[in-house]
């Protein structure tokens, strides 16, 4: 991909030193979940959030679904290859289902450099989006990811996810090797790093970080209620 490179450096300084240490010892939130089970009523993950970040601008416009003058936002960082990301993206459509117009839910490109297939996942994902197919072609990744990511020519792959959406195939393959592309992952990955992501996926609420602990669906939820309860908004 033209003029990836920087990019790519950049991502190794934060995904190589600490992103690959995360994909080891990090599970999936199920497991999480059963962890924080299994310890006990002592070990239950506090809910303490941290504190307020607004941090630099991302890619705009953001990938949204939902009001923007809902009383909870959601914020992700995540990257198409990574296991506990794919383990969230269901988690997401369940507390979508639940909350509905109360939830405003961003997602954020953070591809980590330990991810051979991250990168191009990303384009793909934004890509599609200029053809206004993001959040169709965000599920099929993500939804599909123990299949492309052991696949060496992964880019024939998502020609294909392509193809099944309806897009016009030979601009997706332009617009996946674009500036315009590039640019609106660089500009996700500078807002992830000026508010201190290191690891996917971390997800904020209301501009405050989610513990990694506490976004199994049965923590998230009691989050969420948390800050609608805070905001003044009666739960449906």
């Amino acid at each position: 991909m033209k003029r990836i490179l920087p990019f790519i450096i950049i991502l190794v300084v934060l995904g190589v030193a600490v992103g690959s240490v995360v994909y080891m010892t990090r599970k999936p939130t199920s497991t999480a979940a059963n962890q924080n089970q299994s310890q006990g009523p002592a070990a239950k993950p506090s809910p303490t959030l941290g504190p307020v970040k607004t941090g630099v601008p991302g890619a705009d416009p953001p990938h949204t679904i939902g009001p923007a003058n809902a009383p909870v936002r959601l914020e992700e960082f995540g990257d198409f290859e990574c296991p506990p990301c794919g383990a969230f993206h269901p988690i997401v459509k369940q507390m979508k289902e639940e909350f509905g117009d109360r939830l405003h839910f961003t997602y954020r490109e953070f591809p980590l450099a330990n991810h051979d297939h991250a990168i191009p996942a990303a384009s793909a994902a934004e890509a599609a989006g200029l053809q206004g197919k993001f959040w169709e072609m965000h599920a099929l990744i993500f939804e599909n990811q123990n299949r492309w990511k052991t696949e060496f020519d992964v880019k024939s792959v998502f020609e294909g996810y392509a193809k099944q959406l309806g897009l016009d195939v030979e601009r997706f393959k332009r617009d996946v090797e674009s500036d315009r592309v590039e640019q609106r992952i660089f500009l996700d990955g500078k807002r992830a790093r000026s508010l201190g992501v290191n690891s996917t996926p971390t997800v904020f609420i209301n501009d405050r970080e989610i513990p990694f602990q506490m976004l199994p669906p049965e923590t998230l939820r009691v989050l969420i209620l948390d800050q609608l309860k805070a905001s003044g908004a009666q739960q449906k």
